[in-house]
């Protein structure tokens, strides 16, 4: 659905992006990671045109996205889009700013448009702030509110900017939990492109990872449909990342409210503890 061509990208005399070639295909999960700088962003607002190229092509289903003759505010109605800085209307209810595009752009009923934004807010687990303003908000609601808003134009492609990046860390889990949910739980799948920081955090939602290092490619790993990924591969400078990974979606699991409970312990790679011992009371 997404096809990358020998896609370049300069800023002045520095060369932002080299040579990319890659695919993501309708109901796969894509996740770039890489260090700062290495041009995760860049890559990702290439998509809908929110950075210019020059040099290769961009295809969203064999239309080349930065034809001049593209109709660029329609097409953007076909691709979701989260910010890593939320960027809702601070003067807009969470209602509003999930309504505005639907009702705007597609025209749809204000009715309509409404209960489409309570079922989303549902799912991300809003329900209850649908007429608060993002001023009311945690970081990682309003990161929630920005993924339902996105959600909203019923897009068949959703991209994803270092989602989780301006959350503080016991944030992060509950972001990623939602976005786990929408992806893979989803009766109608996407094509989902992702940028990651370094390490784990949106790497653990990936079907293929890719890396980029000094603005290319480098780098590619694919691993088994979720949910049955019990082998993950994931290591950070001959470190096994594992059992911290498994940790991180425990830790969601005891503190995000609505997931179920605590796995075993044998899930979380740790070995149960042994039984205590039944010692007769002294009288």
């Amino acid at each position: 659905m997404i096809q990358f061509e020998g896609v370049n990208k300069w800023y002045g005399d520095y060369r932002a992006l080299h040579d990319i070639d890659a695919i993501v295909a309708k109901g796969e999960v894509v996740v770039v990671c890489g260090p700062s700088g290495s041009g995760k962003s860049t890559l990702i607002r290439t998509v809908n045109r929110l950075e210019e190229i020059q040099k290769g092509r961009i295809l969203f289903d064999g239309q080349d996205v930065h034809a001049p003759s593209l109709d660029v505010n329609r097409f953007r109605s076909r691709v979701g889009f989260v910010f890593q800085s939320f960027n809702l209307f601070p003067h807009l209810s969470v209602a509003d700013n999930i309504m505005l595009a639907p009702t705007t752009v597609l025209r749809r009923d204000k009715s309509q448009a409404r209960k489409r934004a309570e079922e989303l807010l549902a799912r991300v687990g809003l329900a209850a702030k649908i007429d608060a303003y993002p001023g009311q908000l945690s970081g990682g609601q309003q990161q929630r509110v920005a993924i339902a808003r996105a959600l909203a134009m019923d897009p068949p492609a959703m991209l994803f900017d270092e989602p989780t990046s301006a959350l503080d860390p016991e944030m992060v889990s509950e972001v990623l939990l939602v976005i786990r949910d929408l992806l893979f739980y989803d009766k109608h799948r996407f094509a989902d492109f992702l940028s990651s920081p370094e390490g784990i955090s949106t790497n653990i939602l990936a079907e293929r990872l890719r890396r980029l290092e000094q603005c290319g490619l480098v780098e590619q790993r694919r691993y088994q449909e979720h949910p049955a990924r019990d082998e993950y591969h994931l290591t950070l400078r001959g470190h096994d990342l594992l059992p911290v990974v498994r940790q991180l979606i425990l830790w969601g699991k005891r503190h995000v409210p609505g997931v179920a409970q605590r796995p075993p312990r044998e899930y979380a790679g740790v070995a149960p503890r042994p039984a205590a011992k039944h010692r007769p009371r002294k009288v």
